[in-house]
């Protein structure tokens, strides 16, 4: 049997002369306890926001994106694209040409970006989610020679343009390797117009809704002068498919001078930010929890006063120095593993209730955000990120100054 660990447990649980001794020990460990429970809540709430994000954009962006690695563009004839429509694993290869134009209307100028698709564009981006109004559709990007354009919600109600507008919308781009002629600025750019398809998109991400403009692989190549090349190519993965290991089989098959995204590297900067403000939290609030383990300092200073003919006895029956202070180590450590097993326990059924019933909602007002209530989700990595810093932190603390009174006041 570990001696001092008997020990440090009877002492903990054990009823003391002074009441004060008790009730300080349980507000150490409620200290403990509640920084734990506000580092499981806070952490979950980054990982439900984070998800929310996630899910966002899942409707738009494609699971895997391949782009060049130097310039802006390549051929839609490359070999690549040959290798790729071969693989088991690809469902639905989509080539694309992204760009700037600028659409003219009623004095009114916005700058967008003209995302030229192929045919198999609607499952590619999950339309029937997407689309505004809803309803079964053939999802056509052109017919004959008119040419469709999809509009963001935002970009439509800042152009003031329904989802079925009536009007040919004029659209310019810069020609391909010319300077603007001052003398006539109009004969520098291509110009085209794009017709309704009957609805808009939106996705409930800025970025997309209020700049994007969906419009056929054809119409793009046209406007912007790249007849005949693609900016990237989206790929949608059959159901059950690895998306980390078919990312890698793609590698292998486009080499270098190509660069395969998967959902989170397309929004880096985005995911980069939570990243970065999930850190500050934890660190801020590990700041607090490291001044509540100082409560457990004052505990144990009053508990050795109490203890001191029990340490006699001790060390009467044989029991050395080092050991003696090993007990009231183990009882600081005790009382912050206790704290902390039931901060984790109560935070995890706060982010369960939360997640459930939505106990603490975004605002007072219906339909202002795109949730109602906080978003929670609790990772078991989390918890054991958590755990072990609650452990150390209180561990840390209590080691040096109780191995300093512990000399002063018993040996």
């Amino acid at each position: 049997m570990n001696f001092p660990l008997y020990i440090a447990r009877r002492y903990l649980f054990s009823k003391k002369s002074h009441h004060a001794i008790n009730i300080i020990s349980a507000i150490s460990a409620c200290g403990v306890a509640i920084a734990t429970v506000a580092l499981v809540c806070t952490l979950s709430v980054f990982n439900g926001f984070q998800q929310l994000v996630a899910g966002l954009f899942t409707s738009f962006d494609p699971e895997l994106k391949i782009i060049p690695t130097k310039g802006s563009t390549f051929p839609l004839a490359h070999p690549i694209v040959k290798q790729l429509e071969e693989m088991q694993d690809i469902e639905t290869l989509t080539p694309c040409l992204e760009g700037q134009a600028l659409i003219v209307r009623e004095g009114r100028q916005v700058v967008v970006t003209i995302k030229g698709m192929a045919d198999n564009w609607a499952s590619q981006v999950d339309a029937a989610k997407i689309f505004y109004p809803q309803g079964q559709r053939d999802y056509l990007l052109h017919a004959d020679v008119l040419e469709y354009g999809v509009l963001g919600i935002q970009l439509a109600s800042k152009l003031g343009l329904s989802a079925n507008f009536p009007d040919p919308v004029p659209i310019y781009a810069p020609k391909k390797g010319e300077r603007v002629n001052m003398a006539n600025p109009m004969s520098s750019f291509n110009k085209d117009e794009l017709l309704s398809p009957g609805y808009v998109f939106m996705v409930k991400q800025a970025q997309y809704d209020a700049n994007y403009v969906i419009t056929s692989l054809g119409f793009a190549q046209r406007l912007l002068d790249h007849y005949g090349d693609i900016s990237q190519i989206e790929l949608k993965l059959k159901s059950g498919v690895n998306t980390g290991r078919a990312k890698r089989k793609i590698k292998d098959i486009v080499g270098t001078a190509f660069t395969v995204q998967d959902r989170y590297e397309q929004q880096e900067d985005v995911f980069r930010i939570m990243r970065v403000e999930k850190l500050i939290a934890y660190l801020f609030l590990t700041f607090i929890l490291l001044v509540a383990s100082f409560n457990i300092v004052g505990s144990l200073s009053m508990l050795m006063i109490d203890k001191k003919k029990d340490v006699e006895t001790l060390r009467n029956l044989g029991a050395n120095e080092s050991q003696i202070c090993k007990v009231f180590m183990l009882e600081g450590r005790l009382i912050s593993l206790c704290g902390s097993v039931v901060g984790i326990i109560i935070g995890v059924v706060l982010c369960w209730l939360q997640q459930e019933y939505g106990l603490i909602s975004m605002g007072q007002t219906e339909g202002t955000f795109i949730i109602e209530s906080y978003p929670v989700s609790v990772r078991l990595a989390d918890i054991l990120l958590i755990f072990v810093t609650v452990v150390a932190v209180s561990w840390v603390v209590v080691w040096y100054p109780v191995h300093r009174l512990s000399r002063r006041l018993l040996i």
